[in-house]
């Protein structure tokens, strides 16, 4: 686990013995394994579709890497080495743009990474030592990124604005450890959990950028939230880590479905596949990558 990666690790990611995929490839809410465990460490996180239809995730073989995952013939996910990051810095969320670039949400560095996929050159995008540690990210359509950024020895968090200058500015401080976040597919809304508190907030998405009008969209009893992602409907898919499911809300608040993983402790999820009806999840406790299929395709998809 800690020797150098020198070249590009494969792994197939095998089944459980005598595992067996779903009777139909499109059976909904179902999961089964794509990347077995151990494969990524427990810092599994981030994961996003890049324009190359792979999946992007953070923290493979060791910390401190992005791992790349294409699917296999069999449908089981091959994952290899995309990049070691710079030293003292740490992955987590990743978004790309419409461009292809992709962003990471670099906690140890107090940074927001931008990688260019063809020759995986990895530039310093924005810099901010007054965050705690930036934790999940999301973009707009104009490219204008949002950083959570929880404080968790105090059980608090802040909320940021990255610009496409690469500026920061301060949204909102004194939150609880606020985690997962969202734009709405029609733009007009930013979605933002809190982890401890397991509270799910919406705001107004205004002209500037700005945050307005927060309102409490829904808070569970019991368990912690962490990242999410949303569909062309509205709904959001929420890892429920320590409880094992991903949570579907609809945008009125309304609990839909829990879908129950393999894994307890969900770190995140992303949209993907040919049709962008694919959900995989990063999986802490295993170091592993669960998928299901949705009802609806990623806001994100075909954009």
């Amino acid at each position: 686990m800690s020797r150098p990666l020198t070249a590009l690790i494969a792994f197939l990611a095998p089944g459980p013995m005598g595992a067996q995929a779903p009777q139909s490839a499109d059976e909904l809410f179902v999961a089964r394994d794509y990347v077995a465990d151990h494969v990524f460490t427990q810092g599994i996180e981030g994961p996003a579709m890049g324009p190359d239809d792979h999946l992007y995730v953070v923290n493979f073989a060791r910390e401190g890497t992005i791992g790349r995952v294409r699917t296999g013939e069999d449908g089981r996910g091959v994952a290899e080495l995309f990049v070691e990051l710079p030293e003292g810095s740490t992955g987590n969320g990743i978004r790309f743009d419409r461009r292809g670039a992709m962003y990471v949400a670099d906690y140890s560095g107090h940074n927001i990474l931008r990688i260019d996929l063809q020759d995986r050159k990895i530039e310093r995008f924005a810099h901010q030592p007054a965050m705690h540690q930036p934790n999940d990210i999301a973009i707009t359509a104009n490219g204008s990124l949002y950083a959570s950024d929880p404080d968790w020895k105090n059980s608090s968090g802040q909320l940021w604005r990255i610009d496409r200058d690469g500026s920061t500015h301060l949204l909102e401080s004194g939150m609880g450890t606020s985690n997962g976040v969202e734009v709405s597919p029609d733009g007009r809304h930013l979605y933002v959990n809190e982890s401890v508190q397991r509270k799910v907030w919406r705001y107004d998405l205004q002209a500037d950028g700005s945050v307005a009008n927060k309102r409490l969209l829904i808070q569970f009893p019991e368990h912690g939230l962490d990242g999410m992602r949303s569909d062309d409907a509205g709904n959001l898919h929420i890892a429920r880590y320590g409880a094992g499911v991903v949570a579907v809300v609809s945008p009125q608040g309304e609990l839909l479905r829990e879908v129950k993983l393999k894994g307890h402790k969900p770190t995140n999820v992303a949209f993907g596949g040919a049709d962008g009806r694919s959900v995989y999840v990063t999986l802490q406790d295993r170091g592993a990558i669960e998928v299901f299929r949705a009802e609806h395709r990623g806001r994100e998809y075909g954009r």
